[in-house]
Parts: C-alpha cells; sequence; structure tokens
C-alpha cells in the first residue's frame, strides 16, 4: 500500500498532484454514465475557476494552486480504452508521485450513488484503469470509483454505460459529484487515509440506489 498522503507530504511537500477522469471524448458522450469520471473532473474545474484550456499528451488539462499545492487535472481524448496512453506521459512530465495520482472511474459493481476510494487493486474490468496499469506497470495507485449499478435485467454492460444518465438520477448526480469533489479536495489536502475514511460508502440520508 503507498503510504499516507500526510506521510508524502512530509517526504515531498513540492510535489504536484495529478486528479484524473476518465470518460470518452465527444458531445454524443458527454452525459453518459461511462463518462462520470469526466463530469467530476468538469466540476472540480468550477470549483476551483479553472478552464480545460490546453490539450498535452492526449488529454485535456488544466492547472491549478491550492493550499500552495500545485494539481493537475486531466481528461484523457483517447476514449477510455488506452486512457493509459494519456495518463502515464502526464505523470512522468510533470513528476508526480503514484501516491498523488487520483484516478476517478465509474465503477459497475457499486450501487449509483456509493463511492470507494482505494490505495490500489486490479481493474475490475473497466478498460480504462486497465489500461493505465498496463502503461504505468503498477496497480498502486489511488483511485476514486464512482458507482453506477448493475444494467436493468439482461441488458448488455456495455450498453448500459454508454448511455446517458434518466432525469431520475439526475439530483442523486448531483449529490455524488458533490461528494467526490469533496473527496478529492480531502486527498489532496489531507491525504489518502482520511478521504477512504470520510467518504466510503453512500450518500448520507439517501437510500441505497441500485
Amino acid at each position: 500500500m503507498p503510504p499516507a498522503l500526510s506521510e508524502t507530504l512530509i517526504q515531498n511537500p513540492d510535489a504536484p498532484f495529478l486528479l484524473v477522469g476518465l470518460g470518452n471524448p465527444g458531445r454524443e458522450y458527454k452525459e453518459n454514465r461511462h463518462n462520470i469520471g469526466f463530469m467530476l473532473i468538469d466540476r472540480l474545474c468550477e470549483q476551483w475557476g479553472v478552464r480545460m484550456s490546453r490539450m498535452q499528451n492526449k488529454a485535456l488539462v488544466a492547472s491549478t494552486n491550492q493550499g500552495g499545492r500545485k494539481i493537475l487535472l486531466a481528461k484523457p481524448q483517447t476514449f477510455m480504452n488506452l486512457s493509459g496512453q494519456a495518463v502515464a506521459p502526464l505523470l512522468k512530465f510533470y513528476k508526480v508521485p503514484l501516491e498523488n495520482l487520483l484516478v476517478a472511474h465509474d465503477d459497475l459493481d457499486i450501487p449509483f450513488g456509493t463511492l470507494r476510494i482505494r490505495p490500489g487493486g486490479g481493474p475490475g474490468g473497466q478498460k480504462g484503469v486497465g489500461s493505465i496499469i498496463q502503461l504505468l506497470g503498477t496497480q498502486q495507485f489511488p483511485r476514486l470509483r464512482l458507482g453506477i449499478g448493475r444494467p436493468p435485467g439482461q441488458m448488455d454492460a456495455a450498453a448500459y454505460v454508454l448511455q446517458d444518465f434518466c432525469a431520475g438520477d439526475q439530483e442523486v448526480l448531483k449529490m455524488v459529484l458533490d461528494r467526490a469533489a469533496d473527496a478529492a479536495v480531502m486527498f489532496v489536502e489531507k491525504g489518502l487515509n482520511p478521504a477512504m475514511n470520510l467518504f466510503n460508502g453512500g450518500l448520507p440520508g439517501v437510500d441505497k440506489v441500485d
């Protein structure tokens, strides 16, 4: 397990952070369940008052300084399955330690409305994460898994993730993105373990959503 981020800050207080959201580029995919990682990066850009104004290493990139720490936000433009082609070069160019990388992505195995922050592990069928693991040569980097739930009935999972969130999902989606943004901020400010302890689980006061 990577060290707690609070330990990393002591070891390398000037190291930047890289917050990556996974998704597919293109207007037709913008509201898809598969693009909830992109949605989180957009929410953080809005919160911090920055714009994704440049393309670098096959990703849209923005940067900001918060509390004296440099933070890079990225949305790979390679399509989901090749996300590692953007993440690995960005990590190398900016000399971001693995423990300062946070990859946010959709997860079919977690109920909609639930967050899971983890220090590493396998891709769990998420091909964008699989690509990043392959290109980095390690599974040991933090993830922010955003639950989207399983498809209904016999619906194909690939078709389900490429559907837009429905109108009935919008209220919970907004709360999920708000909570995920708070989790990402805590990851930067306090470290991985405090973020896991506070934000892992479902939305407070909201029943489990499948």
